[in-house]
């Protein structure tokens, strides 16, 4: 997830260069980078679901969907909202 997340930083930083409009730069990022980030995330998720029934491992399986969940949505969703509030990006 943190890859995901500097991966992403960087691809805001390549479009913001080449774009004119930011909003649409942050867009753009997050747009090209939501393949990659749930494939990802679906592979493992889909790796860990035969470890529900186990009743040592459930737990842990559950957390780790969960937090895989958790931490795509804050790649995908939250960075750009924080990287537009940190760098006051606005809409010209």
């Amino acid at each position: 997830m943190i890859k995901n997340g500097i991966v992403l930083m960087d691809e805001i930083s390549l479009q913001l260069e080449n774009t004119d409009d930011p909003i649409q730069a942050l867009i753009y990022s997050s747009l090209t980078r939501l393949r990659p980030v749930m494939m990802a995330a679906m592979t493992t998720v889909l790796g860990v679901i035969p470890l529900l029934g186990d009743s040592f491992f459930g737990p842990m399986a559950a957390t780790i969907m969960g937090g895989l969940f958790f931490g795509t949505f804050i790649t995908l969703i939250l960075i750009p909202v924080l990287y537009a509030l940190f760098f006051k990006i606005r809409k010209s």
